[in-house]
């Protein structure tokens, strides 16, 4: 995303931030993220996809392998 993009058509949105159409539009159905109107046209201020992006939680990936206790707490949920 350049610092100079005023707003993302949602096919532009989706390719810059890795989200999924339904998901976006289902973003900004429930005000996260906003949507402005220009004819026909669907746009993304830039600003709000950036501020959306900016407030999701740190991912927690954790390299190597899993510790025994969480492998053997999976798989008792998902046999049960």
């Amino acid at each position: 995303m350049s610092q100079s993009t005023l707003a993302f058509t949602i096919t532009d949105a989706v390719k810059v931030s890795g989200l999924g159409r339904t998901s976006l539009y289902e973003l900004i159905g429930a005000g996260k993220i906003e949507a402005r109107k220009a004819g026909n046209r669907t746009l993304i201020p830039a600003e709000s996809l950036r501020r959306f992006l900016a407030e999701l939680p740190l991912a927690d990936i954790r390299t190597g392998q899993r510790k025994a206790a969480e492998i053997h707490t999976d798989r008792i949920h998902t046999t049960a």
